[in-house]
């Protein structure tokens, strides 16, 4: 497949290159231009996408999900084997399958728990006596929940161990709740139980083993996730969309992504591997998930002093802090939590699903489609919901491309992700094997991971050069269930800015974290991204995500009846996100606007203003080459967009409308420092990187700074000093990059 791309690409650029040549030499004014001439200049056909959001149809698109759902598919089990044979079988159909589909193997480290030795939970007496046991398994009130392969909840890549000890609340597992419990806690040899939420999974534990806490429980509090509802008879599911006692959230420990083993190289078969002891990022202590009905037994029973009014929940008690252990009255008196966690790791073949449709006019510039395929149980909302909207969008295109009648200018290129679930691994490995190709060739990566957290409004987050046309894609849509209102429309009532150039328009977020598979493309690669689903009213519920994420009771079920009945989100987003690609693919102009780039910049810049200049000048350091940086990418931006609208692109010679489309593919590359973040594995985006500072500005400054006014320490205020150096060198050169080739620099 490798060859015929690069077949693909030599011979666009030949195309491209003799109509040049033709077009500007040998054909006479008032001639008509040969058809293959005229190809040059194709752009989007607005006919065509009103007839492919005609066509989505969400009765397909239920078909899709009810046929992905049938069984667990957990990364490199059978069921997920299963899923790969179905992405091929439709991508490889005659009638509407893609020009070419097909496997890509890595070899990768995921970590499982043993079936034969499940994880234990206990509280027990001096004596050794259990007086409790933690439920392993969640209640099953359908046949699916129940399944022989619906894994036990387990902290994945949290290590094997034994730990026991008196037990403490440490709300949500982050440093600053440990270091209030150390003030008046010993938590050495202690067990912690926290919610989730705060902090990462895996830094819960992280964060407790440097104050000698040897364990810990993660459980989901009701009071984050279900409005407080806690009773499975009448309030949550099987009869609402809220979580039952006994479910667990299971997810990935690990901090960064990619395989543990084949840090920044693709996990082939003989590629190099670390040792195991030396992977990054992972729990040091035994840590295990457990249902809130078994934590609302441990946390109501604890002793010491009562927790913080923010710490506290929707369990009919009060929270304590634990003596450390349980109250003296409690009928676990003197008792201790015992943690027995058998989980190993071990290599496995996991398969990227690669899909096809070659460009027409430049085969060798790639817009990229992907979603993940691997789910922790059913997965109906995670990820299958995407991987259902992807095959509709996939089959209405390649039954065009099998009949003849469409093909795009670029190159679609369409990824089913494997084993995202342990760290975004089958995207990270891509991008790390076909690091040179997709930087230079990719326009832009389009991630549609959970298509539909509920039923209420679109959400989006992109790179600002992606909004406009996201925005574009969402006034042709109707919302979800409404004939009359678009998405637009619907959307800006829920999720809204002020513009200073368009006054108020909906919201699009930042791709700042590493939530989905959008992470190893925007942040690695640098390679302009977005994320897009349907969502829920945020005014109307606090859940952190839908109740039933990484969970037995994702489901067909759940899904059907709780998320998005009759399937209207899933048939919206679909239009939506098609629309987008068909843009990205077919237009002649590549659809993106780097002045929105430059607003975005500005934004940042005023915060940083406000919360960090005095700072700096008082540490003798300048924030003014940052200020001139912004205003130089503004004026390029602005320039940019005036040489675009004066030019008539159409009749100009073709290398003009490659170049200017080249400025804003690269754009985004503009900003990648491979050195910016040493301690951030894959993270070299300067504007886009992860960010544990508050401020909404750039990471490395923000980062550097508020670690410099905490210790007030030279050698942190010259880290502040060289972060401010990275980002204003990168904004500048990111001008430069905008500006006429010839341009004095």
């Amino acid at each position: 497949m490798l060859k015929k791309l690069l077949l693909f690409g030599f011979a666009g650029l030949a195309v491209l290159t003799v109509g040049i040549l033709i077009g500007h030499f040998g054909i006479q004014k008032g001639s008509s231009a040969p058809e293959w001439v005229q190809e040059l200049s194709h752009d989007v056909d607005e006919d065509f996408i009103q007839k492919f959001i005609a066509e989505v149809d969400n009765m397909r698109i239920e078909e899709n999900l009810k046929e992905l759902t049938k069984v667990p598919h957990m990364a490199t089990t059978a069921g997920d084997e299963a899923t790969v044979q179905f992405m091929l079988r439709r991508w490889q159909d005659k009638d509407s399958g893609l020009d070419a589909a097909w496997r890509e193997d890595y070899r990768v480290y995921l970590s499982f728990p043993n079936k034969d030795t499940p994880n234990k939970v206990t509280v027990v007496n001096p004596d050794d006596a259990v007086l409790h046991t933690v439920q392993e398994k969640e209640k099953a009130y359908y046949p699916e929940q129940d399944d022989p392969e619906v894994v036990q909840p387990y902290a994945a890549y949290g290590p094997a161990g034994h730990a026991k000890g008196r037990l403490v609340y440490a709300n949500q597992g982050k440093v600053s709740d440990y270091e209030h419990l150390n003030r008046t806690i010993d938590l050495r040899g202690t067990i912690a139980i926290v919610r989730y939420g705060g902090a990462g999974r895996g830094a819960k534990a992280i964060n407790a083993a440097p104050f000698g806490v040897v364990g810990v429980l993660v459980y989901t509090e009701p009071y984050d996730m279900n409005d407080g509802l806690m009773n499975d008879n009448n309030e949550t599911y099987p009869n609402s969309w809220y979580l039952p006692p006994s479910g667990v959230e299971r997810g990935s420990y690990t901090s960064d992504f990619g395989d543990p083993l084949t840090p920044y190289l693709a996990a082939k078969k003989d590629t190099y591997r670390i040792p195991e002891t030396d992977i990054n990022g992972v729990p040091p202590i035994p840590i295990q998930p457990i249902g809130f009905e078994d934590a609302q037994i441990l946390i109501c029973e604890l002793g010491g002093t009562a927790a913080p009014a923010d710490w506290q929940g929707s369990f009919p008690c009060i929270y304590n802090l634990g003596g450390p252990g349980f109250t003296s009255t409690s009928r676990f008196n003197n008792g201790e939590v015992k943690l027995h966690v058998y989980n190993s790791g071990e290599l496995r073949d996991s398969a990227n699903v690669m899909g096809v449709i070659w460009g027409s006019v430049e085969p060798d510039r790639y817009v990229i489609y992907g979603n993940h395929r691997d789910s922790w149980v059913h997965g109906a909302i995670d990820p299958s919901s995407g991987t259902a909207v992807m095959l509709e969008i996939s089959r209405i295109l390649g039954q065009r491309v099998k009949a003849g009648t469409w093909r795009p200018r670029r190159t679609i290129i369409f990824g089913s992700w494997g084993a995202e679930e342990f760290g975004l691994i089958g995207s990270a490995e891509y991008a790390e094997e076909y690091i040179s190709k997709l930087s230079q060739r990719t326009v832009a990566y389009i991630n549609v991971d959970i298509s539909v957290f509920a039923n209420a409004t679109l959400r989006a987050s992109a790179s600002p050069i992606a909004e406009n046309v996201i925005l574009t894609a969402s006034k042709q849509v109707k919302a979800a269930g409404s004939n009359t209102v678009s998405v637009y429309d619907n959307w800006i009532k829920y999720f809204n800015k002020t513009s200073p150039t368009y006054g108020l328009i909906p919201d699009v977020g930042y791709l700042t974290g590493a939530g989905s598979d959008y992470a190893p493309f925007i942040h690695y690669l640098g390679i302009s991204s977005m994320d897009i689903s349907y969502t829920y009213d945020r005014s109307k519920t606090r859940a952190r995500i839908y109740p039933a994420y990484h969970t037995a009771y994702d489901t067909f079920d759940y899904a059907s009846r709780f998320i998005d009945p009759g399937f209207t989100s899933h048939q919206t987003v679909a239009r939506t996100a098609g629309n987008v690609l068909l843009r990205l693919a077919d237009s002649f102009l590549l659809p993106f606007n780097c002045s929105d780039y430059a607003e975005s910049l500005e934004g940042y810049l005023s915060a940083a203003v406000k919360n960090f200049e005095e700072h700096l000048k008082a540490n003798s350091i300048s924030i003014e080459p940052l200020k001139e940086a912004v205003k130089s990418f503004r004026n390029a931006a602005t320039n940019l967009d005036s040489v675009i609208r004066s030019s008539d692109l159409v009749n100009e010679t073709p290398l003009k409308a490659r170049r200017i489309n080249d400025q804003l593919m690269l754009l985004d590359r503009a900003f990648v420092d491979p050195l910016a973040f040493p301690n951030k594995y894959a993270f070299r985006h300067v504007i886009w990187a992860s960010r544990s500072s508050g401020v909404a500005t750039f990471p490395g400054l923000a980062d550097a700074v508020e670690k410099a006014l905490a210790t007030g320490l030279k050698e942190d205020w010259n880290q502040a000093h060289r972060h401010l150096s990275i980002v204003t060198q990168a904004i500048s050169g990111a001008a430069h990059t905008l500006a006429e080739a010839h341009a004095t620099q």
